[in-house]
């Protein structure tokens, strides 16, 4: 069966940290809201943290964004994440599971949650770290819990089955959504739907792949060969005749083949 976007019950999310192109999603109504992080931030050449994240506000200020603090220790996360939340209502305020020595932020989270403030807990990657999070969360505050499934698929395993228990183990805070991060292709956005995720969030390259859903595979292959032998002429590729010799070794040239391809 052919999948079909106008079913998808996942909310999608862009990732990314250009104003361009998060103005031009928002112009796509299958975008519900958008996600950052300083990684993104600094490969798109952002300089200034907050005059960044005020632009954006500016431009989709009534989309869901999470902006993630950057300081290490958790009086440094708790200011940040308060300042953070107060250039824009549409805010969610991205918290790390843990910081960089691996002290989990469990304290913080149900501190800043319990203050209202909607946060997206990111860098998650195991159902330990979902369970301690899930304790720590206010009932009564909205929340993102973000499951790098990408990162997790990139080691070997399957994230699919982890995601579904991540589903369960959330359901001990209604208000809580989890989120599929890190997609590797436009698959997996059906994938994430089909298990309930509540939210995916993607990069633009695969977010424009949405237009493919549904082409003729047909057309596609015709198109593919189409694209090598156009681009092998661009190129001026020629491959010389061979010499004379070697095209009367016919048997022979034949068995060694077979000799050749027998040995693997």
């Amino acid at each position: 069966m052919n999948p079909d976007i106008s079913r998808l019950q996942i909310k999608l999310f862009s990732d990314g940290a250009d104003i361009q192109s998060i103005v031009e999603m928002a112009a796509d109504p299958r975008i519900k809201g958008f996600t950052t992080n300083p990684t993104l931030m600094r490969k798109a050449g952002v300089v200034d943290f907050e005059e960044f994240t005020r632009a954006v506000v500016r431009v989709v200020p009534h989309y869901p964004l999470s902006v993630e603090v950057f300081a290490d220790d958790f009086e440094g996360m708790r200011n940040q994440a308060r300042t953070i939340a107060s250039w824009g209502a549409n805010i969610n305020v991205k918290i790390p599971v843990t910081n960089s020595r691996g002290e989990f932020t469990g304290p913080l989270i149900r501190e800043l949650s319990a203050e209202g403030i909607v946060l997206n807990v990111t860098a998650v990657m195991t159902l330990e770290q979902v369970r301690r999070i899930a304790q720590e969360l206010d009932p009564e505050t909205p929340s993102i819990v973000s499951v790098f499934a990408g990162r997790i698929a990139d080691t070997g395993i399957d994230p699919i089955p982890l995601m579904k228990k991540a589903l369960k183990i959330l359901c001990v805070r209604p208000r809580a959504e989890l989120l599929w991060a890190s997609p590797r292709e436009l698959l997996n956005i059906f994938q994430a739907d089909a298990i309930g995720c509540h939210i995916i969030t993607a990069t633009p390259d695969i977010l424009k792949k949405l237009s493919m859903v549904g082409k003729d595979l047909e057309s596609y292959s015709l198109e593919t060969v189409q694209m090598f032998y156009n681009d092998a002429k661009s190129a001026g590729y020629s491959i010389a005749e061979a010499p004379a010799a070697t095209l009367e070794e016919g048997p022979d040239l034949s068995k060694r083949r077979r000799s050749a391809l027998a040995a693997y």
